[in-house]
């Protein structure tokens, strides 16, 4: 169980860190606007997580007692959909790209709203969401809401500290970004190798 749930939280905390559309969005915020309005689109972002852990829970769990083939099958798809997204990550160029030309004033309060709206609204974190946690379950005993409840609160727990690490030290992070281009190779390379770890995981 403890296992389980630590490489769970090592695998979120890669990706996480690994360059995106929320964290980069999380970063020129901070550095535009300043470190509280990034911080308000992290909660934003991460309390949008609750309502995709919630539909996943439910619906998974029903899948889970009326057919483990079924399960099975989604399982299959999991891993096939995350060794695409390692293919989607090896495709793309390497290079962290900022553009603050687009970044408007907005209040906190406004920051958080969009944050969360583009969570809920994004179908691609349901799709991941879908992919990422049945092959997490671990316990036999514990329901399985229980469990994608509990994957569900280790995974925006890591995420709120990777993200709002990111939001205080934005301006450290994009220098160093900035000075170092290999950075970016790095983490896309263990991005792809953490995506096909977890692939080969969920079908052990």
């Amino acid at each position: 169980m403890i296992e389980t749930l630590l490489s769970f939280a090592i695998a979120t905390a890669i990706l996480a860190i690994s360059p995106g559309p929320d964290n980069i969005f999380v970063l020129m915020q901070s550095i535009v606007n300043g470190k509280k309005y990034g911080l308000a689109t992290v909660f934003g972002l991460i309390s949008g997580c609750l309502v995709h852990t919630t539909l996943l829970a439910f619906g998974i769990s029903v899948i889970i007692q009326q057919s483990e083939k079924l399960f099975l099958a989604i399982k299959i798809f999991g891993a096939l959909y995350l060794l695409y997204l390692a293919y989607i990550v090896f495709k793309s160029d390497s290079k962290i790209l900022f553009s603050s030309e687009s970044i408007q004033k907005k209040t906190t309060k406004q920051l958080f709203k969009q944050g969360f709206v583009m969570n809920v609204l994004n179908p691609k974190v349901s799709i991941f969401f879908l992919a990422f946690f049945p092959g997490f379950l671990f316990s036999e005993t514990l329901s399985t809401i229980a469990q994608f409840y509990v994957l569900g609160v280790v995974f925006m727990l890591v995420s709120l500290f990777i993200f709002s690490t990111i939001a205080l030290l934005a301006g450290s992070i994009s220098d160093t970004i900035k000075q170092k281009e290999t950075i970016g190779i790095y983490l896309k390379w263990l991005q792809i190798i953490v995506f096909i770890i977890i692939a080969i995981f969920i079908l052990r």
